[in-house]
């Protein structure tokens, strides 16, 4: 479902129309719930499957990364640095699918779970904002408050932490399993 809701999401946030602005929060909330749902699913029944297990990371990875461009697009944010935190996803997603179908598992750091946090926290603040501050009654009313809050340099300096922390995590994800990822790779044919 999230794979299917990021499309309509990015089409109606970057439109110029408030209203359409304001219905890809909407969209964009709902996928976030089924991300939630899924999982919980998942552990209440014990409905794990392989097929699960390749499309949840990988429909997370294609909701946020899509976020991150959609501001891109506005031109909110730098190209590079969304560039720098889909490159690392794509990079210890597909080592972990990989991995897994060679039967040697990764466990997810407490790092990376806050990787996640503060990413999906940052994109809710930027929709947020920009979705009200689409509104220009809403914009005009609240014009020092949206000044403060699309403050360029403060959201430049917010997401160059969060690629930061990003790239720092996918480091040390590597680090921390090179082992496992040579026996994964490197030995899988001795």
């Amino acid at each position: 479902m999230r794979i299917i809701l990021t499309p309509v999401f990015v089409i109606l946030f970057v439109s110029d129309d408030p209203l359409l602005k304001k219905i890809s929060l909407v969209v964009y909330i709902i996928a976030a719930i089924t991300d939630w749902y899924d999982g919980w699913l998942a552990r209440k029944f014990n409905y794990i499957t392989e097929w699960g297990k390749f499309l949840d990371p990988l429909a997370d990875k294609i909701l946020t990364s899509a976020a991150f461009l959609s501001f891109v697009i506005l031109g909110v944010l730098d190209l590079w640095m969304v560039v720098v935190i889909i490159v690392r996803d794509i990079l210890i997603t597909g080592l972990r699918l990989l991995a897994d179908m060679r039967r040697v598992n990764f466990s997810t750091s407490r790092l990376a779970k806050w990787k996640t946090f503060i990413q999906m926290g940052f994109i809710y603040y930027l929709i947020l904002v920009y979705t009200f501050y689409a509104d220009p009654d809403i914009a005009n009313s609240y014009s020092s408050l949206f000044k403060t809050l699309t403050n360029q340099e403060g959201i430049f300096f917010a997401m160059l932490f969060v690629t930061a922390y990003t790239f720092f995590t996918g480091v040390y994800y590597l680090l921390k399993n090179s082992k496992l990822i040579k026996k994964a790779f490197v030995n899988e044919g001795k």
